[in-house]
């Protein structure tokens, strides 16, 4: 059994670890309640963006190089990713499944493959895996930005216009509540514009457009993608937090459990300390 002054120690070292990790998740609760905050206020504007986009279009054929499905000789991934670890599970999804995507793709040689990791952590895992990483997007992941974003997503769809990438996709974790972080995997372009059943019964896509359908299309098309980017940027921002957020009430209270057993075990050991020196002393009065 470990001495009295070995598990004194051992319960100070988890008092502080349980400080330092109340802190984080203090911390990460307050970012996770602006985040949140973004989040929320921006979603139901990019999707209501997106509604109009496919339900005045109405299944109609339209003509625009952002909706023309392409044969795929040159692909693009954006995956968001953290800068920092700490938040279970949040960068393991996002990298594991980047590797599986790598693997699926790697017939197309390493050079017709281009990702753009928002995020250290993702960036890293890419690098070692002996692909090269197109810029430097780490300072998105802390501080989403519309500006970045929108050049980002401006960069894109400059180089499918150009006929310079084939496809583009995105990877990044959805943000459903403070528990629940949804690995999510979406095609970015070829936008798919096709009016659903469920949107078209929302509301009614009897439109009069002016001017006409394609110079709608012309300012519309790009302003969704830049939207969209910005929001998925929100959304992971979002999750990242609540990611760490929930590692930290974790593993705060395994450091209340682990706290318990070593006052017990401390207890126990200080308790037959004592009985041993009555004993001794029991033991040298009759002798």
């Amino acid at each position: 059994m470990a001495s009295l002054k070995e598990v004194k120690g051992r319960i100070a070292t988890v008092n502080n670890t349980r400080k330092i990790t109340s802190a984080m998740k203090m911390v990460a609760s307050a970012k996770l309640h602006k985040a949140q905050a973004a989040i929320t206020n921006m979603l139901p504007y990019e999707q209501r963006l997106h509604r109009l986009l496919t339900n005045f279009l109405n299944g109609e054929e339209i003509s625009s190089c952002y909706s023309q499905i392409k044969e795929v000789k040159r692909i693009a991934l954006i995956v968001f990713s953290s800068n920092s670890s700490l938040c279970g599970g949040f960068n393991a999804n996002v990298i594991k499944h980047t590797n599986q995507w790598m693997d699926e793709h790697k017939a197309l040689g390493k050079e017709n493959i281009l990702i753009y990791p928002v995020g250290r952590k993702v960036a890293d895992a890419i690098i070692k895996q002996g692909y090269e990483v197109q810029g430097d997007f780490q300072h998105m992941a802390d501080k989403p930005s519309f500006a970045e974003a929108s050049a980002l997503a401006q960069e894109l769809m400059d180089m499918y216009e150009r006929g310079e990438i084939d496809r583009v996709e995105i990877l990044y974790n959805h943000f459903k509540n403070t528990a629940s972080q949804i690995l999510t995997h979406e095609v970015y372009l070829p936008i798919p514009i096709q009016a659903s059943d469920e949107l078209a019964s929302k509301e009614d896509t009897d439109y009069i457009l002016e001017p006409s359908r394609e110079e709608l299309l012309a300012m519309l098309l790009p302003k969704v993608l830049r939207m969209k980017l910005y929001t998925i940027l929100l959304d992971s921002n979002a999750s990242e937090h609540a990611a760490r957020t929930m590692a930290m009430q974790i593993a705060t209270d395994n450091a209340d459990d682990l706290l318990q057993e070593l006052t017990l075990m401390y207890n126990k050991t200080r308790q037959q300390a004592i009985t041993n020196e009555l004993l001794d002393i029991v033991g040298g009065s009759m002798a």
